[in-house]
């Protein structure tokens, strides 16, 4: 059995990577959209996102709409697979 991914693992992460989980493949969630699902700061998201981001699990892309910063988080194909297997991890343990 795989050891626990203790990037997801953590409870802000883990809220990012299961709203995130629940969309389709390849849509995107704002990020003040996401900042209320996990009810989280825009600096602790900001901070949790960028780990999110260097373990390859999200995409961000920065634009602008209506002149106006904008961010996007997606869910990779890596993270989307690492966040499977975690469930995978959890359901192991339950079902000893």
């Amino acid at each position: 059995m795989a050891d626990l991914n203790t990037i997801i693992h953590q409870p802000v992460r883990l809220k990012i990577m299961s709203a995130l989980k629940a969309l389709p493949p390849g849509e995107q969630l704002e990020f003040v959209r996401l900042k209320k699902l996990v009810e989280a700061t825009e600096g602790n998201l900001g901070a949790h996102i960028q780990t999110l981001e260097e373990a390859g699990y999200v995409a961000v892309e920065k634009d602008f709409s209506d002149n106006r910063p904008r961010t996007r988080v997606r869910l990779s194909k890596d993270g989307r697979r690492a966040f499977e297997d975690y469930v995978a991890f959890l359901r192991g343990i339950i079902e000893g």
